[in-house]
């Protein structure tokens, strides 16, 4: 009599119930078979049959749904214990919906034929829910964070290595920031100390500047401002140069190159100027009785090198044609787009070093990658290296052009001016996912650490850090110099890190591993097994590379999503790092080409022998698509499309005049969720001893406070690691600075312990290096932040900047 009449009136409850537990039984039931199918778990396919028999029991209101639900309950946490362990994100996906249906079950046990009392029913649910919010909860539990080394003590003798005094980047004074890594070895380290972990809580926003320069797509400025005596100098998206006044961040003066839009290639980014001083023994030369004897030099999307006087904005009249050079001159079509400076300039021995971005995956042969070398005060054209012919400098003439589609440099040099050399970090040959048209020069020269002469635009020598390289994987950081602690002493070094996660260290004199580089098969076959290296070089000196994906690693918010990730994941053809492109199947590359270490590269405190290094840890999930299908899909080269239609780089890409397109899901994600089909986290901060390349500590960078399901903002703190675009700054104070993570704060970090001691919300995604400076006396901290598409944080145009109180 009790059930029959506590069931009136509640039959609807009972029913929805039921249904909710019998729909999820078919969807993880059909799911969980085609898994099994593909050689993936049967844990979805039984618990998916076991939830329709109980979802069917409790419609019928039997006792025996109730059973049937707790079967699937214990045999899950049973499961997810022996798959998971101890990770708990892990276990999120596995419980949340079965844990959610059980308290529901649970609820509506009293009304079931042969249930049990009332007041039983609802404490089990009190009880499941209360693990529920236990649960919960533990998401707010930082973890992750791994701290098994002791930072080194500031030594007596710095690292800081001699690169010359040529310029204020060799030898820059304590207050400025000189350089796009702060000088000209790219340290991104500053020996300011007035902020550190004691008063750093009490940063504020001293000034902020807006530059006016906003865009609604292909959004990414990712700009280091300089800073020389009192003025700040930085460029924009599309390249206008500003001077700002250092202590308020008043306009001093701009100069505006006219960029057209059409002129932006995949992001619209100028990652920072060049400062250069004309030497005294060069003074003579000058025009007009010395105007322009301080000059700030940018390179343009549009393929210039503009020289404007630092004090004035005023094009400088005696570099080139008044004040620019047209670097695509020799390259033959350059269609708008193609050709695009989108990073500082180098300026080694009075030569200015430039490299630029050619579209990737539009041709197999867009312009050529050739790296030139002008006259830093009169704009002529010293030499011109192109990988394509190597053991050549000599600059084109006639109606001769350089290689289409050779390998290029996109990121930022390092220089020495006291051995004459400039270390380029090259890209790969055109089409980034297909070599069978690649040269053997191509071939030698793509994907490397060169070192050339810059007196004579000749290589020195160089190292391959990815052969015949078909996962985009060229090094997209900027070396950093430094003196190398060895058995016989120091040695003056280049560091380098690469996407894939790798640290080397070379005697930059000659090229010498200081470090063990040993050569590892790598998976064969794929689209061109005869391409195919039988190995590629690894580091034993440090890697930032995580464990390889396993289907228990695949993630979701939910058993749905990470159901779909796990099919996703069986498959693709994945045999670990190198898994070669697959003409048959999609491939899954992990590192994905955004890193490892990309152009925001590592930082390096001289005094402690520490590297600051932040990374990404995210797979892509690739696609070769034929030629006949990519046209069906109207994939062609963006010059010739009636309108651009954005999207993550490599996701349609025609890769013209090979057999196949590509199509790249850069982060994996969940169609219906958005969510990321990897389990956190997807990006770190690491602490390495220099000297041993150990690890001090790592933990993860960013919280999910602007990421969650469905592209909602969600405002959580959760300690998840973002994804991560920009470098770091440290200081003498003990502090790591960095913003780059998609959270849209930048924070502070102790470097003894890598826990956040101070942060700050951005107006806007702070996908840029901050750079730290001094002006009478204070000490400030500057980030410029104007989001960036790719990584889908807020557009902005501001410059922020902070000080602690007066």
């Amino acid at each position: 009599m009790g059930n029959e009449s506590g069931s009136r009136g509640s039959g609807i409850p009972t029913l929805l119930v039921g249904v909710l537990v019998a729909v999820v039984g078919v969807v993880l039931a059909a799911g969980g078979a085609w898994l099994a199918v593909v050689g993936g778990s049967w844990y979805y396919l039984i618990a998916g049959v076991a939830l329709l028999i109980s979802g069917v029991q409790l419609i019928r209101r039997r006792a025996s749904g109730a059973w049937w639900y707790a079967a699937v309950l214990v045999g899950t946490l049973g499961w997810t214990a022996w798959e998971s362990g101890l990770n708990y994100w892990r276990w999120i996906p596995r419980l949340d919906v079965v844990l959610i249906l059980a308290i529901l079950v649970a609820l509506v046990m009293h009304r079931l034929d042969g249930g049990p009392s009332r007041r039983g029913a609802f404490a089990s649910a009190g009880v499941l829910f209360l693990g529920l919010v236990v649960a919960g909860a533990l998401a707010f539990v930082p973890r992750g964070y791994d701290n098994p080394g002791q930072l080194p003590d500031i030594a007596a003798a710095s690292l800081a290595t001699d690169v010359g005094t040529l310029q204020p980047a060799d030898r820059p004074s304590d207050e400025d920031w000189t350089a796009y890594g702060r000088d000209s070895a790219a340290t991104r380290f500053s020996p300011l100390d007035q902020i550190n972990v004691d008063n750093v809580g009490k940063l504020e926003r001293a000034w902020v500047y807006r530059t006016g320069d906003l865009l609604d797509h292909r959004w990414g400025a990712e700009t280091t401002p300089l800073k020389v005596g009192d003025s700040v100098y930085l460029c924009t998206s599309r390249n206008i140069l500003i001077s700002l006044e250092a202590s308020s961040g008043e306009e001093r003066w701009r100069y505006d190159p006219q960029v057209s839009e059409d002129a932006i290639p995949y992001t619209a980014a100028c990652r920072g100027v060049t400062y250069y001083e004309v030497p005294a023994q060069r003074q003579a030369e000058l025009a007009d009785g010395g105007v322009c004897q301080a000059r700030i030099i940018s390179g343009t999307l549009d393929g210039r090198i503009i020289e404007v006087d630092a004090q004035t904005g005023r094009p400088c009249e005696d570099f080139g044609d008044n004040g620019q050079v047209d670097i695509k001159v020799g390259m033959g079509e350059t269609p708008p787009g193609y050709v695009s400076i989108n990073s500082a300039p180098v300026v080694v021995r009075d030569v200015v070093v430039t490299g630029h971005q050619v579209l990737d995956g539009q041709r197999r042969y867009p312009p050529s990658g050739v790296i030139k070398g002008f006259d830093a005060l009169t704009g002529e054209l010293r030499w011109a290296w192109d990988a394509g012919r190597p053991d050549r400098s000599e600059p084109v003439s006639g109606d001769e052009t350089y290689v289409r589609g050779s390998p290029n440099m996109w990121t930022t040099a390092a220089g020495d001016s006291q051995l004459g050399l400039v270390y380029l970090p090259m890209a790969n040959a055109a089409a980034d996912y297909w070599s069978s048209s690649r040269t053997p020069e191509e071939n030698e020269w793509a994907a490397s650490l060169v070192a050339l002469n810059v007196e004579t635009g000749l290589p020195a020598w160089h190292f391959q850090t990815s052969h015949v390289d078909v996962w985009d994987y060229d090094p997209g950081s900027q070396p950093t110099l430094i003196d190398f602690p060895t058995d016989q002493g120091k040695v003056p070094a280049v560091i380098m890190p690469t996407k894939q996660g790798e640290i080397y260290v070379f005697d930059r004199r000659d090229g010498t591993p200081l470090s063990g580089i040993e050569e590892r098969p790598v998976p064969q076959g794929g689209a061109e097994p005869e391409m195919r290296t039988a190995t590629q070089p690894f580091s034993l000196y440090h890697s930032l590379q995580k464990p390889e994906l396993t289907e228990q690693s695949m993630w979701g918010m939910s058993p749905f999503d990470q159901l779909f990730c796990r099919i996703q994941y069986r498959q693709a053809d994945y045999r670990g790092m190198y898994t070669p492109p697959n003409a048959d199947k999609p491939w899954i590359q992990y590192t994905g080409y955004n890193g490892g270490s990309d152009w925001g590269s590592v930082a390096v405190d001289p005094q402690r022998g520490v590297i600051i290094a932040n990374y990404n840890d995210m797979p892509n999930y690739n696609e070769l698509v034929p030629r006949a299908e990519a046209d069906r899909l109207g994939w062609v080269p963006r010059d010739e499309m009636a309108q651009d239609r954005g999207g993550a780089e490599g996701a349609g890409d025609p890769q013209q005049g090979t057999p196949y397109a590509i199509n790249v899901n850069a982060g994996w994600r969940v169609p219906f969720t958005g969510m990321l089909c990897k389990e956190p986290p997807y990006g770190g901060i690491r602490a390495i001893d220099l000297a041993s390349g150990e690890t001090i500590w790592d933990r993860p960078l960013g919280t999910a406070r602007s990421n969650g399901p469905f592209g909602i903002r969600s405002g959580l703190p959760i300690d998840i690691g973002t994804p991560n675009n920009g470098g770091s700054v440290v200081t003498a104070g003990g502090l790591v600075f960095i913003a780059a993570a998609t959270d849209d704060l930048i924070r502070a970090i102790d470097m003894r312990t890598g826990k956040t001691v101070w942060q700050d919300v951005l107006p806007a995604g702070g996908q840029a290096n901050p750079m730290v400076y001094e002006v009478d006396g204070r000490q400030y901290l500057t980030i410029v932040a104007t989001g960036h598409h790719f990584m889908e944080t807020p557009t902005g145009d501001y410059v922020v900047t902070y000080a602690l109180p007066e």
